[in-house]
């Protein structure tokens, strides 16, 4: 298997902020190249883009190419499972939509101390082993966003778990929030391989602060910042795969070409990620990547990343009249930063543990006053 696969978290879309309806045809043509230089492996999950991805996983990619030539990940929402009848009814969904019969990988979605608790009270690791020996589920594992202890945890209850789904970035690497580094360590220690999520953390990795750009451009003129970012997790031992939301034709492209010739990073190149992140963690101002889990249960529908995003431009530019302006276009016709009523339904859901009801209040006061 080759190290890179094609997430299908971040499309592209036919209106701007409406996740809903994505260009079909833009990603069969993202698809077709993806798969003519050689990669195969495809992940998707049960609320991307509002519940559509799998059907657009199904359109673009099962009914175009033969399903023994695919390597097709899908994850068990843990988030919307209230009792063990409720497993068997989405992953019969799963199936339908994505047109297969079959996931070559399957995850356990977003184990966390939460969500773990309630797959070992309805039975979620006994559902996985019933589906394996039916021939439904070739490879099993879990996404992970919680602490490296809990993770020691579930790895020991649960030696069954062929691999950990992680996110890792160079940026989180050092994090205290996230703790990259030390979750990677735990799953290497019971054996397990590991598929990277979010090397780009959501795209923020991709722009960065001038002085951090001139770094990697005097090094090497030839090499994007997103290339830096995925090499430096692609270089770690035990990362099986890596995965790239991509949502334009030249992310695609860019991305196949250095990961079918990959050359690990050298001592040099190290030295200089490290003093890219030292910049990067200086002008950062919300961790967010985009990964919409606090939509998907806000009462008032506040486009939380998107406001985030604003106030991000806002920081690294100093410039209110851009960042202001998307502040204004992503509020048009939704609710305001201002009008949350901070339920906390939003912060038991984000991965990356920010304080988002804070955050909102913040921004509130900077683009509404």
């Amino acid at each position: 298997m080759k190290k890179l696969g094609f997430g299908f978290m971040r499309l592209p879309l036919k209106n701007d902020g409406d996740f809903k309806h994505v260009d079909l045809n833009k990603v069969k043509q993202m698809v077709d190249i993806f798969i003519s230089r050689g990669f195969n492996y495809f992940d998707t999950a049960y609320g991307y883009h509002e519940e559509k991805s799998e059907e657009i996983l199904r359109e673009a990619v099962v009914k175009r190419y033969p399903r023994e030539s695919l390597l097709i990940a899908d994850k068990m929402p843990t988030i919307r499972v209230k009792s063990a009848e409720d497993y068997p009814i989405f992953f019969q969904t799963q199936l339908e939509r994505c047109g297969v019969e079959y996931f070559d990988y399957y995850l356990l979605h977003n184990i966390w101390k939460k969500s773990y608790a309630e797959t070992e009270e309805f039975g979620g690791f006994d559902f996985i082993a019933n589906k394996i020996s039916e021939g439904r589920i070739k490879h099993f594992g879990f996404s992970f966003h919680d602490e490296p202890e809990l993770l020691e945890t579930v790895l020991k209850n649960h030696p069954e778990v062929e691999f950990v789904q992680l996110q890792i970035n160079y940026l989180d690497w050092k994090s205290p929030t996230v703790r990259a580094e030390e979750c990677y360590k735990i799953a290497r220690k019971y054996g397990k391989e590991i598929i990277v999520m979010e090397p780009n953390k959501g795209g923020s990795l991709t722009n960065l602060p001038e002085e951090a750009e001139i770094l990697f451009r005097d090094y090497a003129p030839e090499k994007s910042p997103a290339s830096w970012a995925m090499r430096f997790v692609a270089s770690l031992d035990g990362v099986k795969l890596v995965l790239s939301g991509m949502n334009t034709i030249d992310q695609v492209e860019e991305n196949t070409l250095f990961m079918d010739n990959f050359i690990p990073l050298n001592d040099e190149e190290k030295e200089i990620i490290e003093k890219v992140r030292a910049i990067v963690e200086k002008n950062s101002a919300i961790g967010c990547t985009k990964c919409r889990y606090c939509t998907e249960n806000c009462p008032m529908e506040i486009p939380i990343p998107e406001y985030f995003s604003a106030y991000n431009t806002y920081k690294l530019t100093h410039n209110m009249g851009n960042a202001g302006m998307y502040y204004r276009r992503y509020a048009n016709g939704r609710s305001l930063a201002s009008q949350c009523i901070k339920c906390g339904n939003c912060e038991d859901h984000c991965p990356q543990h920010l304080k988002i009801r804070d955050l909102l209040e913040e921004i509130a006061h900077t683009f509404e006053i």
